[in-house]
């Protein structure tokens, strides 16, 4: 019982050093970039993918279409719309590319459509933004430039604008370390990132040949290994930033969370030892870093992962068992709740203030029917859209 305990302890450590490693190595403010301008602008086309999204599609085709030169092209994929999004993004100026598939619908079967679609006028870079973002001044023009000036794909730093309640807090605070902290974690070590699902720059060249899995639920995630497998690996664009918003009803916020972290799981425990093996084998330690990254589960199932392993550790301990399993454990730990407690330090007091750290158990435990969903094969298989706070 001991050693197995003990092995346990040893797998779910590794987890929480990578979290650790990224956490402490990751930059407060973005590396300085230059000389990855070229010297005449890309040929850009945006694309957003967009499922009954009238109430957002205008303001959003408006913003792109400020952030953009004129020559820009917006494509908007109204993906099985049943609502007035295609004529309002068209009153944008948008170009809209109507698909009605109720059999295979969602995020993934719009994009494959739309980088079908353009394979007959072919631009340097596609950039997808989500119908619900908004970038900062000059992230657009940045991404792109970057992507063409690379030859790699590029990813912008996607953070939440949370709601008014400490659980919206918390999770915003969660959703930067994800896609800042440890990005950036990783890119001060020279390794690439993962892609997160908007604010997705692509030269063309890389998208040639890739393949978009329709009906996954992280597509985009799968896309990005995809293309780290062909040798387009994704870097972290650390000076673009595109923000959205959090649902602050629970429904709608718990549905969203099952969706996003059902399958990161799935994906982590299906392609992460698939990863480091294929980087081990190859030579390729990109794909070595890659893998040890999406092995580091959401950060509310990591804290119960290492808190779970430390209690019975603890009670094999006092039962008279070895303590070396209490050990290993008592450092996973350690390193999360220190590396999680740096994270708030650098990136995370403007989003959770201190007083409100005491509700992060309370939302650690919010986040378990979402796992036990997940551990018990009711894990969320397909699409749904997040209802808006503009629609309660």
């Amino acid at each position: 019982m001991t050693f197995l305990v003990g092995v346990v302890a040893g797998v779910v450590l590794i987890p929480a050093l990578v979290f650790g490693l990224e956490v402490l190595f990751a930059p407060r403010a973005p590396p300085a970039k230059s000389g990855d301008a070229p010297e005449s602008a890309p040929s850009v086309a945006i694309v957003v993918p967009a499922h009954n999204e009238a109430g957002q599609i205008g303001p959003t085709v408006a913003h792109l279409r400020a952030e953009s030169p004129p020559d820009v092209r917006v494509i908007v994929v109204a993906d099985n719309c049943t609502d007035d999004t295609a004529n309002r993004a068209r009153s944008e100026g948008a170009s809209v590319w109507i698909r009605n598939d109720p059999e295979r619908r969602g995020k993934g079967f719009a994009l494959r459509h739309a980088f079908k679609g353009l394979e007959g006028a072919a631009p340097d870079v596609v950039v997808v933004v989500d119908a619900d973002c908004r970038l900062e001044p000059g992230a657009l023009q940045r991404l792109a430039r970057r992507a063409h000036a690379t030859g790699a794909p590029q990813q912008a730093e996607y953070l939440m604008t949370p709601g008014e309640s400490t659980k919206s807090m918390v999770s915003a605070f969660a959703f930067m370390v994800r896609n800042r902290a440890r990005p950036r974690g990783l890119a001060r070590f020279g390794w690439p990132t993962h892609l997160t699902g908007t604010g997705m720059a692509f030269p063309w060249s890389s998208l040639r040949d890739a393949h978009v899995e329709g009906g996954h639920i992280v597509e985009d995630l799968m896309l990005g290994l995809e293309l780290a497998r062909r040798g387009h690996p994704v870097q972290l664009c650390s000076d673009a930033t595109v923000w959205s918003e959090l649902p602050d009803a629970s429904s709608a916020a718990l549905q969203q969370r099952s969706r996003w972290e059902h399958g990161q799981l799935h994906t982590l425990l299906t392609q992460a030892p698939r990863l480091v093996w294929e980087g081990a084998a190859s030579g390729r330690p990109d794909l070595v870093a890659l893998g040890l990254d999406l092995a580091v589960p959401p950060l509310a199932f990591l804290v119960m992962l290492q808190v779970g392993v430390f209690l019975i550790a603890g009670l094999l301990a006092l039962s008279g068992g070895g303590v070396a399993p209490l050990v290993l454990s008592s450092a996973g730990l350690a390193v999360v709740g220190g590396g999680a407690l740096l994270a708030w330090w650098k990136f995370g007091r403007a989003l959770l203030p201190w007083y409100r750290l005491i509700a992060v158990p309370g939302y650690v435990l919010w986040k378990i029917p979402v796992y036990a969903a997940a551990v018990l094969g009711r894990r969320t298989r397909e699409w749904k859209r997040t209802q808006r706070a503009s629609e309660d």
